[in-house]
């Protein structure tokens, strides 16, 4: 019985370390295309590059001369392999489109949204991800004018307001950097802690261990900051 048992841990030691083995491999190839090494993604350019190849996109949208019409249009190839240019965190807001503001196409960038635009755990992982498995040499936090979590976070911090649900979570999230803004005495107090709140995470970001901040050490990845004007389409780099 015992030689039995310690057979059957064996086998299912080995089995789980197969398909753990299995799941790593796969991550880490070049965005699952086995045939092409590294160098060779469409995605092995500078983070400068990438940063000034999203922003020329992004005075298209303004202009409203986009690029990017048909989204069939390389579908195929993009079953097989993403070559994301860039990682972006943004607001989960209904208005802020990021493939459209920079006019991109699909499989050019690699977004994690939610309301506010701040790095946790969950976010933190998938950029992690895109950075060290899809090669994607820039990370932008992009926020927005007038972003509604960062009013209502102003409004609990000065007012004492208390929201429902899981609202008071996403509110300690932002709350630093509104606090960090207040005490500027900015003319326009929500404008500055919407920029405030992007460089708080943009920091964050930077310092993220023990992944991202090892990347932006090496050069090989940028985290930089910008904040979307709704009203005229424009992204400003903080």
């Amino acid at each position: 019985m015992c030689e039995d048992h310690k057979h059957y841990l064996s086998r299912r030691h080995l089995m789980a370390a197969g398909t753990a083995a299995a799941f790593l491999g796969g991550l880490a190839l070049p965005a699952t295309a086995q045939e092409k090494p590294p160098a060779a993604a469409p995605n092995a350019i500078s983070p400068d590059v990438a940063l000034k190849r999203i922003m020329d996109g992004n005075q298209r949208y303004a202009a409203n001369t986009s690029r990017n019409k048909d989204y069939s249009v390389g579908r195929a190839a993009r079953a097989a392999a993403q070559y994301p240019i860039a990682a972006l965190l943004s607001c989960a807001d209904a208005r802020v489109a990021p493939e459209l503001v920079f006019d991109q196409g699909p499989g050019e960038l690699f977004i994690v949204r939610g309301a506010g635009n701040f790095v946790n755990d969950d976010g933190l992982a998938s950029l992690e991800y895109g950075v060290k498995f899809l090669g994607t040499p820039l990370i932008m936090v992009l926020g927005h004018s007038g972003c509604g979590a960062v009013a209502a976070t102003i409004k609990v911090v000065e007012e004492n307001v208390t929201l429902p649900g899981h609202l008071p979570g996403l509110v300690e999230a932002i709350k630093p950097a509104v606090m960090i803004a207040a005490k500027t005495k900015a003319k326009n107090p929500l404008d500055e802690a919407i920029a405030e709140n992007v460089r708080y995470n943009v920091r964050k970001l930077q310092e993220a261990t023990p992944i991202i901040d090892a990347f932006v050490k090496s050069g090989k990845v940028k985290v930089v900051g910008g904040v979307y004007n709704i009203a005229t389409g424009k992204v400003s780099l903080l």
